[in-house]
This record gives C-alpha cells, sequence and structure tokens, in this order.
C-alpha cells in the first residue's frame, strides 16, 4: 500500500505542472457523460410513464376479451356472461377533449371496482385498497396525476369541464397514474363518452384465463380472448424514437471520450521518463498499472459527478420538445417534470468509470507491453502507433463487411442500428490512414525546403490529432446525414400535407346522430360545395392496431389523395367495393403489393379486397386501409362517422364555421380549419426533431472542443519541431500562419471525407432505419447548400480550436525557443 501511495502521488505531480491535460480529461468526460445520460434520462422517464400508463388495471396474466370488430360491444354481453358465471370485470375506454388556451385531449378510463379480478392493481394502488364508497357514490371521484392537473390549470377537488359542456367528477390526485389518464366510474364513463350501454373490453382473472370455458354462441361471433401481452402497443410503438435518441447520445458519448483517449495518450507518453523511474525504484509493472487504474477512477468519478449533474440539467431542458413529439407522433403522454430513480444517477456515474477504461485502457495496455528500457524512446512509441494503425485499418475491414451484412440480411431495427454503428466506426477508423495517404501524395509533389517540411510535420502531428479528427469527422457526417434526412422529410412532408389537407374545414363530430345531422343541414347551404364524410372501423390485422377508412366516390381525392403505387383503374375499383388502398407501412407489415388479395374479418365472415393502390401516411404508428363508404357501412354496421370534410367557397369559410360552432355547440378541438392543421401539424414537426437538432449541435460542439484541447496540448510538445525553423529564420508569426495551415489541411481533409459519409448515412437513415423504424421509406434530398454550410462550419469549429494555441505560438518569446536547444536533441 505504500508503494501505491507513493507512485499515485508521484502520477498525480504531472497534473499540477499540466493543469490543461488534467482539463482536457475532466471536460471530455463530463461532456461524455451529460449527453448520455441527459439522454437516458428522457427515455427513462418516459418508459416508467409507458409502464405506469400499462400499470392502470394491472394484474397477474391477465387477459380481457375485446370485440371482434370495431371498439365497443353492448353492456348485455357482460349481463349474459356474468349470469352465465364468467368472473367479467367491465371497462370503458374513450378520449375526453377539454377547451382552453391549449386544447387537451385525455384518455378517459371506466372501471367496476367491485368485480375487478383479484390481485388487480389500479394506478398502482391494489383495487379494493381506496374508499370505493367515495368512488362509487355521488358525485364520485375521477383519479388523475399530478402533471394532468396542472396542464387543465385545476386544483384537487375542483370539477373540470370538457369541451362537451359536461363535469367530471371531483379530481383527486393519484401520484402513480400515468399522465394524460383520467380515471371514473364506469357509470360516469358512459355518460362523459355519451357511450349509454357500452363497453371496451371485459377482464378475466388470471386462474380463469388459463382455461376458460367456450364462450355461449351468441357471444362467440362478437368477442375473442385476448392476451395481456397483446394490447400492450405503445411500447413497440416508441421504440424506434427511443433508439434513436439512445443512438445520437451514444454518438455524443464516443466523441466526448475522443478528448479523454487523446488527453490520456499525451499525458502517458510525456511520463514516459517517470514511469521509467518508478520501475527503476522497484515499482512492480502491476503496481504502476494499478496506480494508474487508481488515478483513472478518480478522474472518471470527479467527471462523473459533473456530468450526471448537467445530464439532468440536459433532459429538463429538453423534456418538453421530447413530450410534444411522443405526443403529436404515438398519441404517448409523458410527464413533464423528470422523477428519476437511484439507478439512473448510479448507472451514469459507472458509464463515466467505462468511458475512461475505454478511453485509457488502450494506454495503459501499451505502456504494460512496452520494456523498460524503450519507455524513454519515442521511436518505441512511434513503432507502436504504427502497428495500432494497421490493426485500425483491419479492423475497419471487418466493420464495413459486418455493415453491408447487416444491410444485405439484416431485417429489423437493432440491425439497421447496427449497421450504422458499423458504418461510423469503420469510417473514423479508416481517417488516420486515408490523411496519411493523401499527405504522402501531397509530400511527393511538394517544392521547396519549406513546404517539405510542411507536409512532413503535418504528418508527423497526424497520431496525435487523430482522435479529434475521428470526432470531428463523426460529428460532421451526422450533422449532414440527420440534417439532409430532416429538410428533406420536411419538404416531403409539406408538399404530403399540401395534397392531403385540401378540404376547408375538418369537423369530428360527438357521435354519428350529429354527424349525420350536420350532414343535411349543410347540404342545402349557399357556398358548400362537397361535404365528405369519413366512415371509420378500427380492428387488428396480424396483431396491429388498423384504422378502416371508408370515403365517398368524389374527385377530390383524385386529385388531391397521392398514391406511391396505383394500378390503372385503381379510383374506379375502390368506389365499387372491388379494391382497396393501404398505406405504406401497413403494406409492408402484411408483405403486400399490387393486386394481392387482402382479407379483412367482416360481420357475414372474411372479406377480400384487392390492392388497387399505396400510399404515404407519415406520422401515423397505426396501419391505415382505404376502402369505400358503401362498401364498409354494408360489411360492418358498427361502422361510425368518424369526421366530416368540408370543402367550401372561400369567402363563405369563416361565415359556417361561425354558424357551425353556435348551432351545434362546437369548439376548437372540434372544428377545425386547414390552415391551424397544417400549422399544428408542422409544429409537431418541428419539436420532434428538436431535440435531435440540439444532440446534434451538442455532438459538433464537443468535437470542436476535442480538437482545441488536442492543439493545446500539443503546442508545448511541438516547440521542439519548430525551434529549428526559428533558428533558420522563420518568424514567429509566420510559424504561426504556417501551423494553422497545417490545422486548416488536416481539416479541410477531414470535412471533405465527412460530406461523402455524410450523404452515405442520409441513405441509411431514410432507406433502411425509417423503413425498420416507421415502416415508410423517405425519398433521398441532397442540399449542395447544406453541405457547403456545414463544411464552412466545420473549418470554422477548426478555425476557432486553433485561434487560442496558435494566438500563443505567436507570443512566444525567444528564450522558450532557444531553451530547446538546452539539451541539444
Amino acid at each position: 500500500m505504500a508503494m501505491l501511495r507513493i507512485s499515485l502521488l508521484a502520477l498525480l505531480s504531472h497534473w499540477r505542472r499540466h493543469p490543461l491535460q488534467l482539463f482536457s480529461i475532466l471536460t471530455g468526460l463530463w461532456l461524455a457523460t451529460a449527453l448520455w445520460t441527459g439522454v437516458q434520462a428522457l427515455n427513462s422517464q418516459a418508459r416508467a410513464d409507458y409502464a405506469r400508463a400499462s400499470a392502470l388495471l394491472a394484474g397477474p396474466a391477465q387477459a380481457q376479451l375485446v370485440a371482434r370488430r370495431g371498439e365497443r360491444f353492448e353492456q348485455a354481453a357482460y349481463v349474459q356472461l356474468r349470469r352465465s358465471g364468467w368472473p367479467v370485470s367491465p371497462v370503458l375506454e374513450g378520449r375526453l377533449r377539454f377547451a382552453g388556451a391549449e386544447p387537451l385531449s385525455v384518455r378517459l378510463l371506466g372501471i367496476e371496482p367491485l368485480t375487478l379480478p383479484p390481485g388487480t392493481v389500479v394506478a398502482g394502488q391494489p383495487g379494493g385498497a381506496s374508499d370505493l364508497r367515495a368512488f362509487i357514490g355521488p358525485p364520485g371521484q375521477a383519479w388523475i396525476a399530478a402533471d394532468t392537473l396542472q396542464r387543465l390549470g385545476l386544483q384537487p377537488g375542483e370539477r373540470a369541464l370538457t369541451s362537451d359542456g359536461q363535469r367530471l367528477p371531483p379530481l383527486q390526485v393519484h401520484t402513480q397514474l400515468a399522465p394524460g389518464v383520467i380515471v371514473v366510474d364506469i357509470g360516469h364513463a358512459q355518460a362523459l363518452l355519451q357511450a349509454p350501454g357500452q363497453l371496451s373490453r371485459l377482464l378475466l382473472p388470471a386462474d380463469f384465463a388459463v382455461r376458460p370455458p367456450d364462450l355461449p354462441a351468441a357471444l362467440a361471433e362478437l368477442l375473442q380472448l385476448q392476451p395481456s401481452s397483446a394490447g400492450d402497443d405503445l411500447q413497440r410503438l416508441t421504440d424506434s424514437f427511443h433508439l434513436n435518441l439512445s443512438a445520437l447520445g451514444l454518438l455524443a458519448f464516443l466523441v466526448g471520450l475522443f478528448i479523454v483517449h487523446a488527453a490520456i495518450g499525451l499525458a502517458l507518453e510525456q511520463r514516459r521518463g517517470l514511469l521509467r523511474t518508478l520501475r527503476a525504484c522497484g515499482v512492480s509493472l502491476r503496481g504502476l498499472i494499478g496506480a494508474l487504474a487508481v488515478e483513472l477512477g478518480l478522474l472518471a468519478l470527479l467527471g462523473g459527478l459533473a456530468g450526471v449533474a448537467c445530464g439532468y440539467l440536459l433532459a429538463s431542458l429538453l423534456l418538453d420538445d421530447v413530450a410534444a413529439s411522443l405526443r403529436g407522433l404515438y398519441g404517448a403522454e409523458v410527464a413533464g417534470q423528470l422523477s428519476l430513480s437511484p439507478q439512473w444517477w448510479l448507472s451514469g456515474i459507472a458509464m463515466s468509470l467505462f468511458g475512461a477504461l475505454l478511453a485509457g485502457g488502450n494506454s495503459l495496455w501499451r505502456a504494460a507491453q512496452l520494456p523498460l528500457l524503450a519507455l524513454a524512446l519515442p521511436q518505441a512509441w512511434r513503432a507502436a502507433q504504427s502497428r495500432w494503425l494497421r490493426r485500425q485499418a483491419l479492423l475497419a475491414g471487418v466493420l464495413l463487411l459486418l455493415a453491408a451484412g447487416c444491410w444485405r440480411f439484416g431485417d429489423s431495427l437493432l440491425a439497421a442500428f447496427a449497421m450504422l454503428a458499423a458504418l461510423l466506426l469503420a469510417a473514423a477508423l479508416l481517417l488516420p490512414a486515408l490523411l496519411d495517404a493523401t499527405l504522402a501524395v501531397l509530400a511527393r509533389h511538394s517544392r521547396g525546403p519549406l513546404a517539405e517540411w510542411f507536409v512532413a510535420d503535418s504528418r508527423q502531428q497526424l497520431p496525435a490529432l487523430a482522435l479529434a479528427l475521428m470526432a470531428l469527422l463523426l460529428a460532421l457526417a451526422a450533422s449532414v446525414g440527420v440534417g439532409s434526412m430532416t429538410e428533406g422529410f420536411r419538404q416531403t412532408f409539406v408538399g404530403w400535407l399540401d395534397q392531403r389537407l385540401s378540404a376547408d374545414l375538418y369537423l369530428t363530430p360527438r357521435d354519428t346522430a350529429q354527424a349525420l345531422e350536420i350532414s343535411a343541414w349543410l347540404a342545402g347551404r349557399p357556398g358548400v360545395e362537397a361535404v365528405l364524410p369519413n366512415w371509420r372501423v378500427d380492428m387488428r390485422l396480424q396483431g396491429w392496431p388498423v384504422q378502416l377508412q371508408g370515403i365517398v366516390d368524389h374527385p377530390s381525392y383524385r386529385r388531391h389523395w397521392p398514391l406511391l403505387e396505383q394500378r390503372a383503374d385503381a379510383w374506379t375499383q375502390l368506389a365499387a367495393g372491388q379494391g382497396a388502398m393501404l398505406s405504406e407501412q401497413l403494406a409492408r407489415r402484411l408483405k403486400l403489393g399490387l393486386g394481392d388479395r387482402l382479407p379483412l374479418p367482416g360481420a357475414e365472415g372474411e372479406q377480400h379486397l384487392s390492392v388497387v393502390g399505396l400510399y404515404a401516411d407519415y406520422g401515423n404508428p397505426r396501419g391505415h386501409l382505404l376502402v369505400s363508404a358503401d362498401w364498409l357501412r354494408r360489411h360492418w354496421s358498427e361502422a361510425r362517422l368518424s369526421n366530416l370534410s368540408l370543402r367550401l367557397q372561400p369567402a363563405q369559410v369563416a361565415a359556417l364555421k361561425e354558424q357551425l360552432e353556435q348551432r351545434y355547440g362546437l369548439d376548437a378541438t372540434r372544428l377545425i380549419e386547414q390552415a391551424t392543421l397544417k400549422r399544428w401539424s408542422t409544429a409537431v414537426f418541428e419539436r420532434t426533431f428538436a431535440a435531435t437538432a440540439a444532440l446534434n449541435s451538442l455532438t459538433l460542439l464537443v468535437a470542436g472542443v476535442a480538437l482545441f484541447i488536442s492543439l493545446l496540448t500539443l503546442g508545448h510538445s511541438r516547440l521542439g519541431q519548430l525551434a529549428p525553423l526559428w533558428a533558420l529564420g522563420v518568424g514567429r508569426t509566420r510559424l504561426a500562419w504556417l501551423s494553422l495551415g497545417q490545422t486548416l489541411l488536416l481539416a479541410s481533409l477531414t470535412v471533405l471525407l465527412a460530406m461523402p459519409l455524410g450523404v452515405l448515412l442520409a441513405w441509411c437513415l431514410v432507406a433502411v432505419v425509417n423503413v425498420q423504424a416507421f415502416g415508410w421509406r423517405l425519398p433521398l434530398h441532397v442540399f449542395p447548400g447544406q453541405l457547403l454550410q456545414l463544411a464552412l462550419l466545420g473549418l470554422l469549429t477548426s478555425l476557432l480550436a486553433a485561434a487560442g494555441p496558435l494566438w500563443q505560438l505567436a507570443r512566444r518569446q525567444p528564450a522558450d525557443l532557444l531553451r530547446q536547444f538546452a539539451d541539444e536533441r
């Protein structure tokens, strides 16, 4: 222990003489840990809320009976099953709308607590643990999460008013309840949802669900048994979003580790003499490596603590954008405040320790492998570096083969991200070899001693700057790839919205009866060009939720419903009830193409339609299917009129909207203008990529810091190469300009390599990752202006990183340069 203490004190004395290197290591660990833990905090909060949402009615191996067709069924089925001895418990679900400065839609869950299966947990509490008399009896209770109560702008005990003018029971906060959910007695739910005598599903006890008796014949055609896992869609739908965030966070983490790796490697090289002295004084190799490991662990602990604290702050700043994205894309509710477990804090520290080991392990291993007498020889380190460069090239080749294999044979989102990771890592590993080869070509064409020195010295700097240039390459490639994908998506999405949102007003009625009444009233009104009803049935195809939409035959659809693929008579066959059109993601999920037959479970048995068209349906996590409204109503009696699209003369839009609001009591959540809907959709799009853009910017910033720190730490050690030039008559200012040229040369070559890598990354994102994540593919767009802007930004980052070290070089005193000849090196 005494030898370890002495060795550790000797090693730590290096940081007193080189505080900049200490700052480099701590900064790298701090930034890497902050970006990684910030992303994981966002994902942890979201997944915790998903778990709370799926645990609203949780029980051991709980199963349920659901409708074979549609979303609801008659309550008489529940009564019949109870009389037949089935221990079922009814549940009703739906959406409630609340008007206000920010219109809010929440999920309403109606339960019957007296019949809940044994062991059922409601909002994190046993079913019988609450005050059932207060919950069931008048005026009842509405359980709500604190986050949802805050968004409503109400206090506990108040009664919320829906957009339909109905009041909920008094609100009571439940800490374990998921955000965006309200739980009431089923009787209150039927009244609030205007669904008298309707149910969504029936819960079954765990033991009864193992081998339930056959359903009565009259109910076998109405209900079907569904395992508990079959209804858990939210986690699966949002996995792609969280995996995307995790990938960006991991990229930022690795870029941050480049700073640590470079600083540790440089510090270890500068301490060659100290290591030799410690070994000569009797410190064993094992003891020396142990002291280095303890030193690295202490640095990782300090950087990790700062990183976790900043990660929490970063997650707090990005949480609102992430929550808005999840709400807009998937209907997933995430609390507006972070509530993280102790495991998250400990995992952040552990990640910092792992990162430090990853960044410093190679240097420790190289120090352990070199002979004692070679520790002080720079040639030995260069030889080791040359061998490691050959290994990097070999490893890069293996990674490129892995990426090609994932692209050719992979068929999952994990394989797509593995392809991206292998491609980026291979490019980073190949960068030093490509730069060295380019500089070798330039050396053959150099003329004059100073030009030859310029290129040769650039090659000599390459090992010390390689990791920082790798970080710059990855950051720029990620910015190009994600930026091209985002901007291309923006153009495609805006064009798609302009075509799809062609009606002037979109009306969501309370029920089908109101929709028919409004349609009849609008039929004779002046200024109404068309009333286009949309009938809807929700179902599952191969276990996937699907929206079946029925439309009338109208020229508006032919002009404004863009199709990716279609048969020549697609709209004619659809209008005749002989064909169906599928969203791209549904067609990929079901592996169907034009001309294939699609089986649909109808009331009169299975119905078959030919696939006559495929269309894009961006942002919809569910499958979508377009059929004739008459055909849909003929085969699905439970089809409901979900909304009306109104095409009006421009001068009549405002007047008719006002008349509809006054006559039928419709608020802003049920009657929306085209411009408002487009504005809302665009806002959701922007907030969806806000977190991605922020992480991209932070990654580029970290790359700039990596280059800055590498140049700073390299500045002092390069005096030995610059002093002979100064002695031969090259002024200090000119030396600074030459050093700036070398930095910009290496950075420019890196930027040039990053551009095609970024375009390749963009193609991988739109053609592979997006297809696996969402089921639809985007066209690849390359924007020369954006590439030029990012290239200039990369050069500007390099220029700013080099400014400080070069300013120090230009201000060096002659005595500093003369001192380099003291030992006649």
